[in-house]
């Protein structure tokens, strides 16, 4: 079984989420909440909810076909990044001049599987 979360327009920048999601990669799903958790980087809650989400996904989902869920078994198959929309300000400077300013957004995707699930 596999449960999936998405979550999008994060206001996190690609590479440095990129960073947090390589971490988890292939770990139990509470071993890798307990990382993030502790991670100090800022990239690391947002992720972690993502991470939380997925979980319950699995409950709900498990819970919807009648069949036990063993949370501590939960295996993250599948984490990736994607780039999301630049949002573009400006910033007035001195004679006219105006300083453009890209805020990078991203697409945090996490995918938990169970044991039978992640093969």
């Amino acid at each position: 079984m596999e449960a999936k979360a998405i979550a999008r327009h994060v206001r996190v920048t690609p590479r440095k989420a990129r960073r947090m999601v390589d971490l988890i990669r292939g770990k139990k799903a509470a071993e890798a909440i307990t990382i993030l958790k502790f991670a100090p980087q800022d990239a690391s809650v947002p992720v972690r909810k993502v991470l939380e989400s997925a979980v319950a996904n699995a409950r709900v989902l498990a819970d919807k076909n009648n069949t036990p869920l063993r949370e501590n078994e939960l295996i993250v198959k599948e984490t990736y990044v994607d780039e999301g929309v630049t949002l573009k300000r400006f910033r007035a400077r001195a004679q006219g001049r105006a300083g453009r300013i890209n805020k990078r957004t991203s697409h945090i995707t996490v995918v938990v599987a169970d044991k039978e699930g992640a093969r």
